[in-house]
């Protein structure tokens, strides 16, 4: 099959953001961690955070149009702080109902049964449930004018892992730690590592 720019155009509005949201591939899916100023926190999945840089070392994550409340955008520009939490196996339904649209008095971390934890005097929740858990302070806003979507880029400043899966080469077995993966909107998968290979050079 074939289909051009125009015909996905014309699809219908939820298809169409199924369809294009799978054309990337697996996704790396994590919950965001945010508290406002007032305390109230918020709990959201997002399958778009990706690596920026090592040193420093560096997160980013696409926050959609700010056209209606944003209450992740929202914590992370009141405080400058937030967390990212791997999602695996044991908590993938409740880290998908985080996507639904609460009010902003509620939290997710209430609604989906998720618990929120603080470490060493970091002002975002953590959660407690997630193998991997990294806290992060905000560097850098980039809008994407194409889509009127933002770019959030943060520090990392703390990360937190069993600590049965960080190899010797500083690798961490996410696969050991449960960690899951997504396709489109909605699909959750377990991965099998094939290989690693040597760095490659001409």
């Amino acid at each position: 099959m074939h289909y051009t720019n125009g015909q996905i155009a014309q699809m219908e509005k939820l298809k169409r953001t199924a369809f294009v949201n799978s054309l990337s591939g697996f996704k790396s899916l994590n919950l965001i961690g945010t508290k406002s100023n007032s305390g109230q926190t918020n709990l959201s999945i997002f399958n778009s955070v990706c690596h920026i840089g090592a040193n420093l070392p560096l997160m980013g994550f696409i926050s959609r149009p700010n056209s209606v409340e944003r209450h992740t955008l929202e914590n992370i520009l009141e405080t400058n702080y937030y967390s990212i939490n791997h999602v695996n196996q044991n908590i993938f339904k409740k880290a998908h109902q985080t996507s639904a649209r609460y009010a902003r008095h509620q939290s997710e971390f209430d609604e989906t049964g998720l618990t929120a934890i603080y470490k060493n005097n970091f002002i975002a929740p953590f959660v407690e449930e997630s193998s991997i858990q990294i806290g992060l302070e905000l560097k850098e806003l980039l809008p994407i004018k194409s889509n009127d979507t933002l770019l959030i880029i943060g520090e990392i400043l703390d990360v937190y892992f069993p600590d049965d899966v960080l190899q010797e080469d500083g690798v961490l077995d996410i696969e050991k730690a449960g960690t899951v993966v997504g396709s489109s909107l909605d699909g959750y998968h377990t991965t099998q590592l094939i290989n690693r290979l040597k760095y490659a050079k001409p």
